[in-house]
């Protein structure tokens, strides 16, 4: 996952297997918890998940600010453009 279409695909194919969406609920624009209904279990479900995508961690604090699909995107591609740390 480099780009963000590739991050956004791919997030809105987790969140239509993992909570049952439909995708076309899922745009950049949509609230998580307002218009997705994700909620704080979700939420820690959607970070496990994308570890397991990227095999890179978001940490918890920094998924706080997160309130859109699109601050998710932004998010993910943060931490896998990051520099790898010694």
């Amino acid at each position: 996952m480099q780009t963000r279409e590739e991050i956004f695909a791919t997030l809105r194919g987790a969140l239509v297997e993992l909570f049952e969406l439909d995708a076309e609920r899922v745009t950049l624009d949509a609230n998580l918890y307002e218009d997705l209904e994700i909620d704080s279990i979700d939420a820690v479900d959607l970070i496990d998940h994308i570890k397991r995508q990227t095999g890179k961690k978001i940490a918890a604090e920094e998924f706080k600010a997160v309130r859109t699909v699109g601050d998710v995107v932004e998010a993910v591609l943060q931490v896998v453009n990051a520099p790898a740390q010694a």
